[in-house]
């Protein structure tokens, strides 16, 4: 079952006192068997499509005219993921409490945590550079022994996720030894890579999109802090100027994109642990120009006795929400 998605334009009295599609200005929408359902989304930050404020109503003409009725739909797309499925370990707006977070995409606990704790390493490390180097103006083009062994440390975990998402994959290396950048930017559009962007706070230093330029006709050079890394790991005598603290901001602003990527961005923003403190002192994360046709849908168990008016569901709350289905990561 595929659902659509659309523009809201107005908000219907008397359900909203306040025009509620001015801050979810997206709307996606389908239909089972006896209802039509309408999920609001917001399209700044993270794009979060509200699953407690959904509305439904009994079926009557099309699917189409509905929206329109009900929100001043516009600009209709059909969305490009079945309802109630998802991508393995790729993770899309609509998902957002952990219990459906570690459902839909498979997540192995254990290897989150362990990704957490690398995570935490590298922006403790960088906190600490900051204590010396402001990051701005001809700061960023500081270097030194720490911010080399920063960078290499942030892409070689930055490897450690592509990698990992290859395995899912169950992809080979191209040259049938190891995988280098000409198999991990086949990554880049399958993980929308490319949508993520992050500030500094406190610091007159962004955006950062770390991954905007990636692409396979120079899959190295297109993310310079990477091909800085490869350039000072490789020569440190004549190529220690690249390892620069605006190449280390990259690489682990890098590192953030694919920790959400593969795990969501709601540890990181709202967790109980250090690291979630430490990300929301230093980071700003949003999403920027995102697919929204892309974005996931719960396939709603909907009870027999739902009201066959217009009515607003609590659908995550309620209990609604049926099993998702995983399909395979491909490249």
């Amino acid at each position: 079952m595929k659902a659509i998605c659309y523009k809201n334009t107005e908000s219907i009295k008397p359900f909203w006192a306040t025009p509620v599609h001015e801050d979810n200005q997206w709307g996606y929408a389908y239909e089972t068997d006896t209802h039509f359902v309408h999920f609001y989304g917001t399209n700044h930050g993270l794009y979060v499509i509200s699953t407690d404020m959904v509305m439904t109503e009994q079926k009557k003409g099309t699917l189409k005219d509905w929206a329109t009725t009900i929100c001043g739909a516009i600009d209709f797309k059909p969305m490009d993921t079945e309802v109630g499925q998802t991508v393995d370990s790729i993770w899309r707006p609509c998902l957002y409490y952990e219990d459906e977070i570690n459902e839909a995409l498979n997540i192995d606990k254990f290897e989150q945590r362990s990704c957490e704790q690398a995570l935490r390493i590298l922006i403790d490390k960088l906190d600490s550079l900051f204590w010396y180097i402001e990051p701005e103006g001809k700061g960023l083009e500081a270097y030194s022994h720490k911010t080399r062994e920063l960078l290499i440390l942030a892409c070689t975990e930055t490897e450690n996720h592509l990698k990992a998402l290859l395995k899912k994959a169950n992809a080979s290396p191209i040259n049938g030894k190891t995988f280098t950048t000409k198999d991990y930017v086949k990554l880049c559009k399958k993980a929308h890579l490319t949508e993520y962007q992050l500030m500094l706070r406190n610091y007159d230093y962004g955006p950062v999109n770390p991954f905007l330029d990636w692409n396979k006709r120079q899959p190295t050079q297109s993310l310079p802090w990477y091909d800085a890394y490869n350039k000072t790991k490789h020569d440190r005598s004549n190529e220690f100027h690249v390892a620069s603290l605006n190449n280390v901001i990259k690489a682990i602003a890098a590192n953030i994109v694919l920790y959400i990527v593969r795990f969501g961005p709601f540890p990181l923003l709202h967790g109980t642990r250090t690291l979630s403190s430490i990300v929301n002192q230093i980071f700003n994360i949003m999403m920027v120009d995102s697919n929204v046709k892309t974005f996931y849908l719960p396939d709603l168990d909907l009870p027999s006795d739902l009201p066959k008016n217009l009515s607003i569901i609590r659908a995550h709350q309620s209990g609604y929400y049926k099993k998702w289905k995983i399909n395979p990561l491909k490249i």
